[in-house]
């Protein structure tokens, strides 16, 4: 699967033996590849010797990220990113690592001396242990 450019962003057996499969792809995922992946799946598995529900989807982009590698697949796309305390910080994704993520936020702000506000960009650095929650920001333009 990772040749292919896929990674599994969760796994789960229920004690029903459901099992849930999300995966993501460095290119995206489509309903044929999860058709694929499931058949791969399926072609090691043995309904002879158990039998089991297999359900593979595509991790949403509307859901928050659980792994990693989501963070690297959107490296350049705005997100939002909620941190510990209830603080929203919406930016560019500029890196990510399992220590901190760095993104580039532009808003406008008063400054000294300025009547108007100014749009002003800064980094910011968020160590990963202060993050609830990060959502890439879907936009239509």
């Amino acid at each position: 699967m990772e040749e292919l450019g896929y990674f599994i962003v969760s796994a789960t057996v229920s004690s029903s033996n459901n099992i849930r499969v999300e995966i993501d792809g460095d290119k995206g995922v489509n309903i044929n590849d999860c058709v694929e992946i499931s058949r791969l799946i399926e072609s090691n598995l043995d309904r002879e010797e158990e039998d089991f529900e297999l359900v593979v989807s595509s991790a949403g982009m509307d859901q928050p990220f659980k792994i990693l590698r989501q963070y690297q697949r959107y490296l350049g796309r705005e997100v939002e990113v909620k941190v510990k305390g209830g603080e929203k910080l919406k930016g560019k994704l500029l890196a990510a690592n399992e220590e901190q993520v760095e993104l580039e936020i532009t808003e406008k702000r008063k400054l000294e001396g300025k009547k108007k506000k100014q749009l002003v960009t800064e980094q910011r650095i968020v160590p990963m242990d202060q993050v609830n929650e990060t959502k890439v920001v879907i936009s239509f333009n």
